[in-house]
């Protein structure tokens, strides 16, 4: 049975090939944000064929069909999520790189009371924190 990142691309018309099935299977079962080359890493454990050029090539043309979000969360890596079905923002370990995601009613509410306040309609947004973890002591 296909994943759901398949099943969006065959929905978008992308021919499949079995190295973008192997692809899409490793993006729809990562429950982090890995960049080009731990996909690659992660991808050549299923096929050894795939190349880090692929990966690249693919994770573009799923980025530019929507199927997939590319974040680049200051680490100087481009790193990929499945577009989420409900909005999330993240927040972001400078020391250790792990990306926590969340969701929080008042910063989503408040985010839309700044932009009325400044004249607009809020129609789309990204948050992204960056911060340590407190020492117990803090």
């Amino acid at each position: 049975m296909p994943d759901r990142i398949e099943r969006l691309c065959i929905e978008k018309g992308l021919r499949m090939t079995e190295q973008r099935r192997v692809i899409a299977r490793v993006l729809s079962t990562s429950d982090d944000h890995p960049d080009a080359e731990e996909l690659h890493r992660r991808a050549s454990e299923v096929d050894s064929r795939i190349s880090l050029a692929t990966i690249y090539r693919t994770v573009r043309l799923f980025e530019e069909v929507g199927i997939i979000e590319r974040h680049d969360f200051r680490d100087g890596r481009s790193r990929y999520e499945e577009v989420p079905e409900e909005h999330h923002d993240h927040l972001i370990d400078l020391k250790t790189g792990e990306v926590v995601e969340f969701v929080d009613e008042e910063i989503e509410r408040l985010q839309d009371v700044i932009a009325r306040r400044l004249g607009y309609k809020l129609v789309d947004h990204r948050l992204e924190l960056y911060g340590v973890k407190l020492s117990k002591a803090e």
